[in-house]
């Protein structure tokens, strides 16, 4: 029974991945986590899982059965920012930088097979983009509060011009009146 339900996970520890060679786009808010999922249901005993970060392949996290080991990377740039969920093997990024941008890979290897995910990850650095945002808003908001003040205005001054001609069309009508 136990080989079964075994069986059972390997398979669908096999088609989580689908295509290999598709690359997984995230985009995330700097300051803010990332998981990147991998859908395994549960890491297996014959599992190896390995995390690798940029064009250079630099392994950050390296699973082994059911223990595992994170790196900081040479440069140190994950420090206390990586974290695993001990039972699938997704990566969780805390507290993001633009510098974590770029290709994330993960490798699954097991005794019946081998899967890679590849996840290209962007995170965005808004304080920049919040500025013309900001300006771009304000400067809507005064076109429309000009337009509504012509608007207003032109109204005023046509309704006058109107009651100025009515007044005086009414006075022209009552003087060319003749008298009996």
């Amino acid at each position: 029974m136990e080989k079964l339900v075994q069986q059972h996970k390997r398979e669908r520890h096999n088609c989580v991945f689908g295509d290999t060679d598709t690359v997984k786009s995230v985009s995330v808010k700097e300051g803010d986590s990332v998981t990147l999922q991998i859908n395994v249901t549960e890491i297996q005993t014959d599992d190896k899982i390995d995390w690798k970060f940029g064009t250079n392949k630099i392994l950050i996290v390296k699973i082994r059965a059911k223990t595992s080991k994170i790196f900081d990377g040479p440069d140190g740039r994950f420090r206390d920012r990586l974290k695993l969920d001990h039972q699938t093997g997704s990566l969780i990024i805390t507290n993001t930088r633009t510098t974590d941008s770029g290709l994330y890979e993960v490798k699954i290897s097991s005794s019946s097979s081998e899967d890679t995910h590849r996840f290209n990850v962007t995170v965005n650095d808004f304080t920049f983009c919040q500025v013309p945002e900001a300006v771009t808003r304000l400067v809507i908001s005064a076109l429309v509060g000009v337009a509504a003040a012509f608007i207003v205005v032109y109204d005023i001054t046509s309704r006058k011009a109107e009651q100025e001609k009515t007044a005086q069309t009414s006075s022209s009508s009552s003087s060319s009146v003749p008298h009996r």
